[in-house]
């Protein structure tokens, strides 16, 4: 699965992209409306998670030209704004969720699960399962077997086996 996170706070940023590589999801980071437009033209990915305050514009304009450009994954804002007015905005400008910050990582990797299983995103359906010879993959349960047997792997081993089957 891959995420693109549009946050233009180096630390939150990183604590987001290094999160979501932990529990196997690949996450570029853009640190503007431009960069997350720049990113979007050049990859296909399943969700964003999109800040509403840029230093070049407004995460709800950014989320209207992914609408109309054609993005029709889930889109996750996030922003320091929590009236129902702001909420109401964000959602009416093709947001699909609001997470107000301060948040929760676990809080924000549930709203991402549950985002990515309502849109059908490729990988929580058929895609999920990797197999290669008599070893399978199952990337969002995070389950491996080889010839039936389970094997207990780190989310980090599990990513690198989607890799090996990938370039197979």
């Amino acid at each position: 699965m891959r995420i693109l996170v549009v946050e233009d706070q180096p630390k939150m940023a990183h604590f987001i992209r290094k999160g979501l590589g932990e529990v196997g999801y690949a996450a570029d980071v853009a640190e503007s409306a431009a960069a997350a437009e720049s990113y979007s033209a050049q990859g296909d990915y399943d969700l964003v998670i999109l800040d509403v305050m840029l230093p070049d514009g407004n995460g709800m304009d950014v989320a209207r030209r992914f609408r109309r450009d054609g993005f029709t994954g889930p889109i996750l804002m996030l922003t320091a704004l929590s009236t129902t007015k702001d909420k109401v905005n964000g959602l009416d400008a093709g947001a699909d969720d609001f997470l107000t910050k301060p948040f929760s990582f676990d809080e924000l990797l549930a709203r991402v699960r549950a985002l990515l299983r309502r849109s059908g995103a490729k990988g929580h359906q058929a895609g999920s399962q990797l197999k290669f010879s008599d070893l399978e993959v199952d990337v969002i349960q995070r389950k491996v077997r080889r010839g039936g047997q389970e094997i207990s792997l780190t989310a980090k081993r599990i990513f690198s086996a989607r890799i090996f089957y990938e370039k197979s």
